[in-house]
């Protein structure tokens, strides 16, 4: 075919054939005797193929490179790049939604009665944009992939050098008395490590908040030595008691065979490979492509993606729970909201949330771990939290109790804690 006859086939212009062949993406062959191109079946082929990743809006750099991987028959490679293009995708689709309902609570303001006070519509638009910006600036500062060859290495350290704390475990257990079948399966194997009760949501809020109505000691920094993980007790790694949390989500989500489950910034894949064991069809993402490729290789069967959790790239209501373990420090408190979102669009009615992570009781926790960290010259705890973003558990827990779940959570050492979200519905 000549390049008209080909245009016309595929449906596209000969001055687009013209710019993919000057970017290097096809290579017809020129007749010797005029110098006009000729495209056979594989050039046709090719072209559609181009047509069709422009199609999804993949740039011109990730086509050539989609075609370079084509080339060299690697599908595993060429997956990469659709999920990463179909995750760009989700995150625009996710932004749209946002504006949408942006939009409607401004026609919902201006149709109240009485006088429209424009500062409430100027209020808004400032959240909606700082909520946006939240949304774009997110960036992997601590580059995993080039973790991902040691990851289990580094998090098999943590654990050998710590021995595990079940005895000197605080917990606290909030939420009503019939807190769902996670819970109820809870206390069918005995109370919770040293059995606090569980309170109701009105009481379990006043206690995140004022801290008055917990087993935690009244001065939080003392209270550290009897935790059992002081300060200054040897380096400092946020990988402590590690297999203690992932085996504690397990249980408390207790996944009923079939059950669809998502683990978010998976790693390699050591949750959502638990509780693949125990019967859940999961689903791991990852905004690391080569912690995902160490994470296929262990569970050839698991179905991993490339993600985050800013936009999911998933269709609401796609899933029974969502788990995610020592990640969800890396968003900023902003970006921690919008994740909680997220993880809401995509569960079920009934969807539960288990979480585990660094994180501070309250304000006052986290200023005196601070002062004594300062005080005792511990510079790798300062700087690990000034690079990242602990979340105050009273402050989840209030987030996830004003969207309609009740909480539970157990604390492992000093800074990590394990909560579990259930709808009450």
């Amino acid at each position: 075919m000549n390049i008209k006859e080909a245009a016309d086939r595929l449906g596209i212009s000969a001055r687009a054939i013209r710019f993919y062949e000057e970017k290097g993406l096809i290579s017809p062959v020129k007749q010797t005797s005029n110098g006009y191109r000729t495209y056979t079946e594989n050039d046709i082929w090719r072209l559609q193929t181009i047509a069709a990743l422009r199609e999804i809006g993949m740039s011109l750099q990730d086509i050539t490179q989609a075609l370079g991987e084509i080339d060299q028959g690697n599908q595993q490679r060429l997956e990469e790049y659709l999920e990463l293009q179909q995750a760009v995708m989700y995150a625009q689709w996710v932004e749209l939604k946002r504006m949408l309902d942006t939009t409607q609570r401004m026609i919902d303001l201006n149709r109240q009665d009485g006088p429209l006070d424009v500062s409430h519509l100027h209020d808004l638009a400032d959240s909606s944009r700082r909520l946006r910006e939240a949304r774009q600036n997110w960036h992997d500062r601590w580059n995993y992939d080039m973790q991902a060859a040691i990851h289990d290495q580094r998090v098999q350290a943590a654990n050998d050098r710590l021995p595990r704390q079940t005895d000197s475990n605080i917990s606290i257990d909030s939420g009503p008395e019939a807190m769902q079948a996670t819970v109820e399966s809870d206390r069918e194997d005995g109370p919770d490590h040293n059995g606090d009760e569980v309170r109701s949501q009105k009481n379990s809020r006043t206690a995140h908040r004022s801290n008055s109505d917990t087993t935690y000691p009244e001065d939080v920094g003392s209270g550290l030595e009897e935790l059992g993980v002081r300060v200054g007790a040897g380096p400092f790694n946020i990988y402590d008691n590690y297999d203690e949390a992932l085996e504690q989500i397990a249980s408390w989500i207790s996944p009923v065979a079939g059950e669809k489950g998502l683990d978010i910034g998976t790693g390699t894949g050591n949750l959502a490979g638990r509780l693949l064991e125990r019967g859940a069809a999961m689903t791991a993402i990852d905004q690391s492509r080569e912690m995902l490729r160490t994470c296929r290789t262990k569970y050839p069967e698991m179905h991993v993606k490339l993600g985050n959790f800013l936009a999911l790239p998933f269709a609401d209501q796609s899933f029974d729970f969502v788990v995610s373990s020592f990640a969800f420090h890396h968003l900023s408190p902003d970006q921690q909201q919008l994740a909680l979102q997220e993880m809401q669009r995509v569960l079920t009615a009934r969807g539960r949330i288990c979480l585990t992570d660094l994180m501070f009781v309250d304000a006052a926790h986290r200023k005196t771990y601070i002062q004594q960290a300062e005080a005792a010259g511990h510079e790798d705890q300062l700087q690990t939290i000034k690079e990242r973003h602990f979340p105050l558990l009273d402050g989840l827990c209030g987030s996830l109790e004003d969207a309609g779940y009740v909480t539970k959570h157990i604390r492992h050492n000093a800074l990590l804690h394990t909560l579990l979200a259930v709808p009450l519905r």
